[in-house]
């Protein structure tokens, strides 16, 4: 069957032209069963290609919780990347793939026992930390590990804020490298993270003058940190433009090198940004309602089983199909009967008809990752295109 998608311009700026005309094919040619997630496979490897090229000494981690399908992991690890994790599910993942222990390094500041127990057994030997206790849990599980402490810095200008629940100041940073040192433990540099869907330069420009505070310090006290971990945070386009990687990227590494050694070592933890924009996020039409001089479209996919970032303000782009040529401002709710299950307010659309097909555009990223089957919703079933 041939559908017949309102498919504007601007459609083609949010992601990629080939990515959407693969899926628009991919629906012509099969019967539907929503909901589902289209990733375009050759658009993943083009965002890993993209990563590291212009940070000097750079190695990427792609990190896992964005998008642990398997089938992903599987071509993520082709490309000749690693993987960033935090718990014994995504190390049974990669444990399935045989990826290797030296591709693998682990940046949550608080793991479980059980996790640090499977890491010591397969081999892990990158961690990062922010308390004594964390230290003194290493050193239980995995005597001479490799570790970077988490330092707190600004998060602003981020879609999804990590400010608040890890990290630490200068000062109790340093007492924590030296009291590492003491434990055995081998402190090799310092991780932080701007917040992920990050648009503000200055959030990477204070944390890597941070870093160079810190490393000073350290150094004051006979450790000198050779490791810049700067954790994830690159943008993609969801209903606007993102600040292009490579300015990112170029900034990055200007100040990085203005402030440290040559042979500093650096890594980035991609998530949203290797697997984002590849995803076309698939749903039906089920019903439509006027509620108080408000339009509520209401679709199969919701925030309970794929769209949870929509609670902490990521807005998307539909496509409708099936549509009627008057638009309207609508609110888009999944099907759960749960009221916090909003996905949008304030969304210009054609009116599509019950039954239609709705595409959500740069679906790929935390999306399967967060979902549930709450009220007996289905998950969206990951296929690669």
């Amino acid at each position: 069957m041939t559908r017949d998608f309102k498919v504007e311009k601007f459609h083609a700026e949010i992601i990629s032209k080939s990515t959407l005309l693969k899926a628009l094919s991919y629906l012509d040619k099969k019967k539907i069963t929503t909901p589902l997630l289209l990733m375009d496979i050759e658009k993943i490897k083009d965002n890993v290609s993209l990563i590291g090229n212009n940070i000097k000494n750079s190695k990427v981690f792609y990190a896992l919780k964005a998008n642990p399908d398997i089938a992903i992991a599987d071509l993520v690890n082709k490309q000749g990347i690693g993987f960033e994790i935090s718990s014994e599910g995504e190390l049974g993942i990669l444990s399935s793939l045989n990826i290797k222990p030296e591709k693998i390094i682990s940046s949550n500041p608080v793991k479980s026992i059980n996790f640090l127990k499977m890491a010591a057994d397969y081999g892990i030997t990158f961690f990062s930390y922010d308390s004594a206790n964390e230290i003194d849990k290493i050193k239980r599980f995995i005597p001479g590990a490799n570790v970077y402490i988490r330092l707190s810095v600004p998060n602003e200008g981020s879609a999804w804020p990590l400010s608040n629940k890890f990290g630490v100041e200068l000062d109790d940073a340093v007492r924590l490298i030296s009291y590492a040192k003491h434990q055995g433990l081998n402190p090799v540099g310092a991780t932080f993270h701007v917040g992920s869907q990050c648009t503000n330069l200055d959030n990477w420009n204070i944390a890597i003058n941070k870093v160079k505070i810190l490393g000073d310090m350290a150094k004051q006290r006979g450790i000198e940190l050779s490791l810049l971990n700067i954790g994830g945070g690159y943008p993609i386009n969801y209903i606007n433009n993102a600040i292009n990687i490579e300015i990112i990227e170029k900034n990055i590494n200007k100040l990085i090198f203005e402030k440290f050694s040559e042979d500093l070592e650096i890594y980035i933890e991609p998530g949203r940004f290797v697997v984002g924009n590849a995803g076309v996020l698939v749903g039906s039409v089920i019903g439509k309602a006027k509620r108080y001089d408000e339009d509520w479209l209401y679709i199969d996919v919701g925030v309970f089983n794929g769209l949870m970032e929509s609670l902490g303000g990521i807005r998307y782009t539909y496509i409708v199909e099936n549509y009627k040529s008057k638009k309207k401002r609508w609110i888009i709710t999944g099907p759960s009967c749960d009221s916090f299950d909003v996905i949008d307010k304030n969304v210009i659309l054609p009116e599509p008809d019950i039954g239609g097909l709705i595409l959500i555009l740069s679906g790929g990223a935390y999306t399967i990752s967060y979902a549930s089957e709450f009220n007996g919703f289905l998950i969206p079933k990951t296929i690669l295109i």
